[in-house]
Formats: structure tokens, C-alpha cells, sequence
């Protein structure tokens, strides 16, 4: 099992997933790390506000996890988070929609149920989420969810555009194209870059699972034990490699989720591609015609020119004669 420390909890965090299984695993974590938990609910209730908004539920059910799960163990947990709930709740429901309140609710009323809270405790956690402001009506997108439409619906725009002027440079920017296929392929890179630290590729953490004594995997030999003092010892590896087991099984579902991801953005980064392809090719051809045209223009003009006279070559038209008199000669009094 890991140690404890206030970068390794961020880490855990920035990792967690919407799945029941990232959740627990991480839930098992911090429980285990008890003691701290005054920091530990100090930097859930800071990695919260730093979050997307379509993680900030998961945080609020890592928390439910925690409260649930420790309560057995102590209080410890229940007190801390308590007070920081109010504000974590009005800032999850200030930009959550109405469909996402409801789950709030839901789990207000399951810890209602089972007095993990005072009654007015949660009258003030409900009162929080009634008072936010800016409350978005159902299936309305998120700010995230209307950012990623926005780049996914980037070639339709400049379809659009190109119906409403057909002059290339007025509706496919060079500079443009440019920029947002640089922020795809930056987004690419990123991820590919995350999965070079994927949970697969751990080979420090596969090593500890291998190495775990066979006590651990086979219960034939659970008969061996001899005392209590073997039996305690036992127990406590056991646990420690159900926390450690349950840890990396957790990584591994939220690589799986990553891999997924990433397989999504490769496929709609080539779409893109193959559309803009299609685009250039199209303006590309267009050009091509507009070159010959004006090429053809210039050989006629060139052809046209050369068949004009020289007109160094015409006769003398003033056949020798003395040159007309000047203004100062025709006013002249001699």
C-alpha cells in the first residue's frame, strides 16, 4: 500500500474516473490513510473547485464512499467533511444541470436515511443547492460539453461559411486550419503521452502482486497457521494486498476508460483530417483552373502586343519642313 502524501492524494484525484470501481478503490485508499484525514479532505474539497464540471459528482460520491465506509472505523471523516459541504455543494450545483441536482438530492436523502447527518445539516446541503445561481434546465450542455461541440462541429461552420461567400480566403484561413489542427494534434500527443505512465506499464506494482506469499492466494494453506500471532500477521497481508490489488485494478479500469477515449479522438482526428483533405483538394483544383485561365489571358495579351506596329519604324511625317515658331517668335516687335 502506498504511503500517504499530499502530492500522491492529487494524483489519485486528477486519476479518478466516474466508474463504481475508481471510486472504491480510491475510497479504500484514503480510509486507510485516516489520520490525515483533515488534509485529506482540505485537497478533495481544493482538487473539487480545480475540476470539470463533469467530474464534480464523482467527487461528491468519492466523498459518500468515504463517509459511509469510515463511519465503523471513526468519526474522523463525517466532521471533517462536514464542513466543507456546504460550499462544495452550492459550487457542484452552480453549474450543474437539473438532471444532475437530482442525483445531489438523491444522495442527501440516502444520508438522511441513515442519520450520517443531522436533519438540519441537510436542510442547509439541500437549501445550497436551491440557492445556486445560474441553474441550467435539463439536456442543456455543460461549458465543457458546449466547448468540445464546438471543435467536433468546426468543419460544419466552415461549410456554412462557404455557402454564404465563396471566396476561399474569407472562410478557410490558412492560419486557422493551421491552429486547430496544431491544438488537435497537441491533444493527441497528451494523451499519448499519459498512457506511457498507464497502470500496465507499472512494472514496480506488478512485481509486488507477484511477489505476494502464496497464503494470500491459496486457502488450503490457511491450515499451517499455528497462533494467533501467525493469524494477525496474515490478516494484515491480506489486507494489504486487497488495498493494493484493489488500487491497481482501479488504474487499470481508468486506463481501459483512457484507451477508449483515445481511440474516439484518433478516429474523429482522422474524419477531420480526411474532410480537410477533401477541402484543400477542392480549392486546389479550383486554382489549377484559375492559373490557366490567367495564363491563357497573358499569352493572348503577350501575342496581342507583339502584333501591334513599332512605332520607331513609321516615316518622318514632317518631311524636312522648318519647325513651327515658337510663342516668344510670333510676339516678337523686331
Amino acid at each position: 500500500m502506498s504511503s500517504f502524501s499530499e502530492s500522491a492524494l492529487e494524483k489519485k484525484l486528477s486519476e479518478l474516473s466516474n466508474s463504481q470501481q475508481s471510486v472504491q478503490t480510491l475510497s479504500l485508499w484514503i480510509i486507510h490513510h485516516r489520520k490525515h484525514s483533515g488534509l485529506i479532505v482540505k485537497v478533495w474539497h481544493r482538487e473539487l473547485k480545480k475540476a470539470k464540471c463533469s467530474r464534480k459528482l464523482t467527487f461528491l460520491y468519492l466523498a459518500n464512499d468515504v463517509i459511509q465506509n469510515s463511519k465503523k472505523k471513526g468519526p474522523e471523516f463525517t466532521k471533517d467533511f462536514e464542513t466543507v459541504l456546504v460550499d462544495a455543494c452550492s459550487h457542484v450545483a452552480s453549474d450543474a444541470d437539473e438532471n444532475c441536482k437530482k442525483h445531489m438530492e438523491r444522495l442527501l436523502n440516502i444520508w438522511k436515511e441513515r442519520s450520517l447527518y443531522r436533519a438540519d445539516f441537510i436542510q442547509q446541503l439541500k437549501l445550497a443547492i436551491e440557492d445556486s445561481n445560474s441553474p441550467k434546465p435539463a439536456g442543456q450542455p455543460t461549458a465543457v460539453q458546449k466547448k468540445r461541440a464546438v471543435k467536433r462541429s468546426y468543419q460544419k461552420i466552415q461549410e456554412e461559411e462557404d455557402d454564404e461567400d465563396d471566396d476561399y480566403r474569407s472562410h478557410m484561413s490558412p492560419r486557422n486550419t493551421d491552429a486547430s489542427a496544431t491544438q488537435l494534434t497537441e491533444e493527441l500527443v497528451k494523451a499519448l503521452q499519459d498512457l506511457e505512465n498507464a497502470a500496465s506499464g507499472d512494472a514496480a506494482v506488478r512485481q509486488k502482486i507477484a511477489s505476494l506469499p502464496q497464503e494470500v492466494q491459496d486457502v488450503s494453506l490457511l491450515e499451517k497457521i499455528a497462533d494467533k500471532e501467525a493469524a494477525d500477521k496474515l490478516s494484515k497481508t491480506v489486507d494489504e494486498a486487497c488495498l493494493l490489488l484493489a488500487e491497481y485494478n482501479g488504474r487499470l479500469a481508468a486506463e481501459l476508460e483512457d484507451r477508449r477515449q483515445l481511440a474516439r479522438m484518433l478516429t474523429e482526428y482522422i474524419s477531420s483530417q480526411k474532410e480537410a483533405l477533401n477541402e484543400r483538394e477542392k480549392k486546389l483544383e479550383e486554382y489549377k483552373q484559375k492559373l490557366a485561365r490567367v495564363t491563357q489571358v497573358r499569352k493572348e495579351l503577350k501575342s496581342h502586343i507583339q502584333s501591334l506596329p513599332d512605332l520607331s519604324l513609321l516615316p518622318n511625317v514632317t518631311g524636312g519642313l522648318a519647325p513651327l515658331p515658337s510663342a516668344g517668335d510670333l510676339f516678337s516687335t523686331d
